[in-house]
């Protein structure tokens, strides 16, 4: 197999696996510098999401360029990544309201709200200063 790719492939591959670390490093840094569990769920989800598909074009086009015809059959990673991904993010969301709310599964305010206990509930204004977690 000593066939040569052209440069601008290599280049392409490169920079989609490139990219691809860039994702998953932002993903670790947000994992570490959120707070809750809600917040920590989103970078990780969003970035491996990227990851794969930047990989799997990666793996498309390095494929492509070695065998001269289109290799298309990787794209069914990235097809299931991106179905299961949302799923279980949703999953693990809501198996974790129970724990966040004291165990009932709904907030302080909804449950006056339903009981009829509560009156007018306040909304909350602008915030003052930034988040601890947004701080560099």
């Amino acid at each position: 197999m000593n066939e040569t790719v052209p440069l601008w492939i290599e280049a392409l591959v490169g920079a989609l696996l490139v990219a691809s670390g860039i994702a998953s490093i932002v993903a670790a840094v947000g994992l570490v510098r959120l707070r809750s569990f809600f917040m920590r769920m989103h970078p990780p989800a969003l970035a491996s999401t990227f990851g794969v598909w930047a990989v799997a074009l990666a793996s498309i086009a390095w494929s492509s360029a070695l065998e001269s015809r289109p290799v298309l059959h990787v794209w069914v990673i990235p097809i299931l990544m991106a179905i299961t991904v949302p799923v279980t993010t949703a999953l693990l969301a809501r198996a974790a309201v129970p724990q966040a709310t004291g165990g009932h599964g709904r907030s302080a305010a909804a449950i006056e709200t339903l009981s009829g206990k509560a009156g007018r509930i306040p909304r909350p204004g602008p915030p003052t200063k930034l988040p601890s977690a947004w701080r560099l």
